[in-house]
Parts: structure tokens; sequence; C-alpha cells
């Protein structure tokens, strides 16, 4: 597997629970290492636009070493695929998603916005070369921002079906007042599903 660059524009810091990403030729790669969380998940989404704004079509998100995901990181996560839907032949992928994992993204309607563990991803075969190859990255964020991001994030879901508006209604009530951003983002009304 041919590794296609080695440098972000991320600064290097330790985290808690890093984020550790690689780009191939064909698809770009973003391995969450403990939680999937709003404190990771910016960093998660930063990389991802980066990888977006340069072409890519393809992020592939990892799971495998992955304990657990809020809602912010799904919230991300569906950012993610909302965006890379709207590139022609873009996608994002899930690898290795546990039963538990799996089970958190079907809840919340994420399945029908990317692929969990497609069989014939040409990913598959290579695991272990893609993990070896990958380096972690890091940035800090300010309060506003996050919280921005976290709004943001539940918006997203709220806006994939009804379950999730009602499930979600009075996170982002409380968020748009926290962050004083009341006004409802464009992409706020609930998507269709085919």
């Amino acid at each position: 597997m041919r590794r296609v660059h080695e440098s972000c524009s991320h600064t290097l810091v330790p985290t808690d629970h890093p984020i550790i990403v690689g780009v191939f030729d064909g698809f770009s790669w973003i391995r969450c290492e403990g939680k999937g969380s709003f404190r990771n998940s910016p960093l998660m989404k930063a990389y991802a636009e980066e990888r977006i704004g340069a072409g890519e079509k393809h992020l592939v998100v990892d799971l495998d070493a992955c304990t657990g995901m809020d809602s912010t990181f799904m919230g991300t996560l569906a950012g993610m695929a909302s965006r890379l839907s709207a590139v022609d032949g873009g996608g994002l992928q899930i690898a290795s998603a546990d039963e538990r994992n799996r089970r958190s993204l079907e809840d919340l309607g994420l399945d029908f916005l990317m692929e969990i563990d497609p069989p014939a991803a040409i990913w598959q075969s290579k695991l272990s070369t893609i993990r070896s190859e990958l380096k972690p990255i890091g940035t800090a964020t300010d309060s506003r921002a996050s919280g921005l991001h976290v709004l943001e994030a539940h918006r997203k879901l709220s806006a994939l079906n009804e379950k999730n508006e009602q499930a979600f209604s009075t996170v982002v009530s409380m968020l748009e007042k926290e962050t004083g951003n009341d006004a409802k983002s464009p992409e706020a009304g609930r998507q269709t599903q085919s």
C-alpha cells in the first residue's frame, strides 16, 4: 500500500483519546483510539475538512480501538458523511465497528449516510499495513468554538429523522442559548432518507 504523503497542517499534541490519520492512494484514514467524544471530534472534523478541501472523495473512520462514541462524535460523523455525499462519487466508510458502536450508529440512523464495514472496500485486506503507517494529530480549540461544534453536531443528528429531533431538541435548545446561536443553521431542516 502506497502512502501518499506524510504531512498535515495540524500541530502534534498528546491527547487522552487521540485521533491518528493517514492519506493513502484513493482514501484518507481517520482512527479514533479510546472514546470518540466532544473532545476529539473537532480535530476529526478539521482533518476531514482539510482532506475534502484537498479533493479527497473517500474518508474511512476506523473504530477498531474506539471504546464508545458520544452524540457529538456521531453528529460529527453525520456532518462528514453529508459533506462527502455532496461530492460526486464521494462517501464515508466505517472500519471495524464492534457491535456496540455499530448499534449506536444504526440507532441514530447514521447507517443510511455511510457504509459500515463494506466487505468490498479496497482497504479491507490492508488493515494492518494502513494502521502501521498512521500518524497522530492534535490541536487546541477554544471553549466557544467547542460549544458551536457540539451544537452543530447535534443539529446534524436532529436533522436526520423525527426520532433524533425529539431526542435532541432539549440539548439543541440549551446549546443555542449557551452559545448565543439561536438561529437555525441552513442544514438544520430534516433531511430525507432514501
